[in-house]
């Protein structure tokens, strides 16, 4: 007898497996990824390797010692795989994250050198016998052992202040390490010595979140490439440049360097003469998408993607034979892997999404990782000639005593006459002769899209297993439709969205199965604000409730958050300079129109939203007589991201919605 399937919850969300970036052996035959597992009982997450066969059979766990075990990669050579952890070696602990070897058939992982300041993330050379990888220094040291020195003194300080003249010194939920920056070094793997490529000289990378994107290593290893914001003061909005450095004689040369452009992702050809970057040209405007372009040494670069209407993502990989690259992109709300044909510059999708998440290719053999808006992470085997193979199987269990309802894609008519997506979900067991609750769940961004994609801390099937039905609009702004919607709300926030929100409003309270009485709008980021948005313009009681998560809240205010210098951009002025345009566009300045009952939540460590915002909602609702509730994280960013606070989490968002339905009492 079959098992009586149950709706999905928030307990079942964090008893799935979650899967990182594959890396392939360099014969495709095998492929080593992490995965994460969370514990509610004990509030937190471990990550261990597993090793899987491209070929078939079971995959098997490589590491088992380390708390969390992340980025593999194999060796160019394919008998050793590294990776990047924080372990307890020889009767000593790292401080800080390390680097580590194992063989691929197992044993004991061994750490490699020891360094002071951590390793961030890494890439072979390819004779595999040095690393390059990223670590925090003091630019003004030279040498190991005065790092080290001076990162004891910062830790054995006694004062607790933040001090710096800089105008990028906080990034999402963190602050910059204080008077350190990001430099690339190169690691001997069998002596441990390491060399700062960087040292004495004004060159950093990225202050946000430097990553393996940040550089390459030139196929002969003689070369690193790496993207560097060149202007004195670095601000959230540089734009970055691209240069060389000669390992062997330490000279750095810059060979793309426009101002009106910005350019990430350097990837060298397998020849070593070309590399492919992505280039934004953020000269002509802000929103400007991410193009595929390629530089050519002694003959300059050329954008390759321009006629190419969509959004160019890293990573890059060139395939073998150099005639073309590999690279995710949105399309429609979906995210597949495409090849770019450089010749006749024509892009085909590889593997289709769902949302593919990661890939990697060697000797002909492609693997992916993807999800869907009904499966988590899930990873293939993609061989020349043969069918798609599922190469683990981490939820399958679990999943297979799930009912996560139905959804499908829908269009309606939207602002400015154009056709606007929409997913519903629905709950198990819907039935359309019956009345159900409208819930809007409204994506942040705004220049992200919410479609055929797995979403632990917003998921779609969970809500509606309440029994709900969801809405999900791709509002104007949103990407993966083109330019010029994405571009659309450019100096006029909240218009052209709410419309197509409201559009979508009007078309579900003509279907017979939705109650009218029980209307209800969430979201967060820029959700958040729209919510708040809704509330100083919708009629009032349209809709019964608003959740606003990490919600923009107050334009001039949000002046402390760490991304301060796009404003301008996006609203269409300082507020110093024109407080009506900005105004028109906050949430707050609407506040005397605002009647509907808020849940409003945010994090103390989320420096995009600072919680000020989410706090003076709350208090202006308070002030103002409105139903409100707030619940705030003081250990909790611009994402829940504890098990047992995401658990609380949808208790409130549940509760609150049940509190005032009218057909829940």
């Amino acid at each position: 007898m079959a098992r009586k399937k149950k709706p999905i919850d928030v307990e079942d969300l964090w008893k799935m497996e979650r899967l990182g970036q594959p890396s392939l052996s360099p014969d495709g035959a095998q492929a080593v990824v992490a995965v994460s597992r969370y514990s509610m009982e004990d509030n937190k997450a471990a990550s261990s390797l597993w090793l899987l066969s491209t070929l078939g059979g079971m995959p098997r766990a490589l590491t088992h010692c380390g708390d969390k075990d992340g980025q593999p990669r194999f060796s160019p050579h394919g008998d050793r795989i590294g990776f990047v952890a924080r372990r307890e070696q020889e009767g000593k602990k790292d401080d800080e994250a390390q680097f580590y070897v194992i063989a691929p058939d197992g044993g004991e992982a061994r750490r490699v050198g020891q360094v002071a300041t951590g390793v961030e993330t890494f890439k072979w050379c390819p004779d595999g016998e040095r690393i390059v990888f990223i670590s925090w220094v003091f630019p003004q040291l030279k040498g190991s052992k005065a790092q080290a020195q001076a990162l004891k003194d910062f830790k054995e300080r006694k004062e607790t202040a933040y001090v710096t003249s800089e105008a990028y010194y906080r990034y999402w939920d963190h602050f910059v390490p204080m008077g350190r920056v990001a430099h690339l070094h190169v690691m001997d793997v069998a002596s441990g010595k390491i060399r700062d490529l960087f040292e004495g000289t004004p060159y950093e990378l990225v202050r946000g979140e430097p990553d393996a994107q940040s550089f390459d290593i030139s196929p002969d290893g003689r070369r690193v490439v790496f993207a560097y914001d060149p202007a004195p003061e670095k601000r959230t909005d540089g734009r970055f440049a691209l240069a060389e450095v000669d390992l062997r004689s330490g000279r750095i040369q810059t060979i793309v360097h426009d101002r009106e452009w910005d350019v990430a992702a350097p990837k060298y050809s397998p020849d070593g003469t070309r590399i492919a970057f992505i280039a934004s040209h953020q000269g002509r405007k802000h929103t400007m998408p991410g193009q595929l372009a390629v530089w050519d040494r002694g003959e300059g670069h050329e954008v390759i993607s321009a006629e190419w209407d969509h959004e160019v993502h890293g990573p890059l990989l060139w395939e073998e034979d150099g005639l073309a690259l590999l690279f995710c992109t949105e399309q429609k709300a979906r995210r597949h892997l495409w090849r770019f044909e450089l010749a006749d510059k024509r892009a085909e999708i590889v593997v289709e999404g769902g949302w593919v998440t990661a890939f990697d290719k060697a000797a002909g053999t492609l693997v992916s990782v993807a999800d869907a808006a009904d499966h988590p992470s899930r990873l293939h085997a993609h061989l020349p000639g043969e069918a798609p193979r599922r190469l683990e199987r981490f939820n399958d269990a679990l999943l297979a005593g799930l009912d996560l309802g139905t959804h499908e894609e829908t269009w309606i008519d939207g602002a400015l006459g154009d056709k606007v997506q929409v997913w519903l979900f629905y709950p198990p067991g819907f039935d359309p002769k019956k009345k159900y609750p409208l819930l809007h769940v409204i994506h942040g961004g705004p220049h992200t899209a919410m479609g055929d994609n797995w979403h632990y801390r917003w998921n779609n099937p969970a809500f509606a297993a309440q029994g709900y039905v969801v809405a999900v609009v791709n509002y104007h702004g949103s990407s993966s439709f083109g330019y010029a919607f994405l571009d659309s709300i450019t100096h006029r926030w909240g218009e052209l969205e709410l419309q197509d929100i409201e559009a979508a409003t009007d078309m579900l309270l003509k279907k017979r199965y939705i109650d009218r009485k029980r209307v209800f709008a969430t979201g967060g980021s820029y959700g958040g604000y729209m919510v708040a948005w809704m509330n100083g313009h919708v009629k009032p009681g349209r809709y019964q409730a608003y959740v606003c998560h990490a919600g923009c809240f107050d334009w001039t205010a949000m002046f402390a958050d760490d991304a301060w210098s796009w404003h301008a951009k996006e609203l269409g002025a300082w507020y110093w300079d024109d407080i009506a345009k900005v105004h028109s566009q906050s949430p707050h300045a609407f506040a005397g129109a605002m009647t509907t009952p808020t849940l409003v939540i945010h994090g103390a460590l989320d420096y995009r939203v600072p919680d000020q915002q989410g706090l003076a909602y709350y208090n202006t609702l308070k002030a103002r007589g409105v139903d409100a509730r707030l619940v705030w994280f003081p250990d909790e960013n611009h994402w829940v991201l504890k098990p047992r606070n995401s658990r609380l989490w949808y208790r409130e968002f549940f509760d609150w919605l049940k509190q005032h339905d009218p057909g829940a009492r």
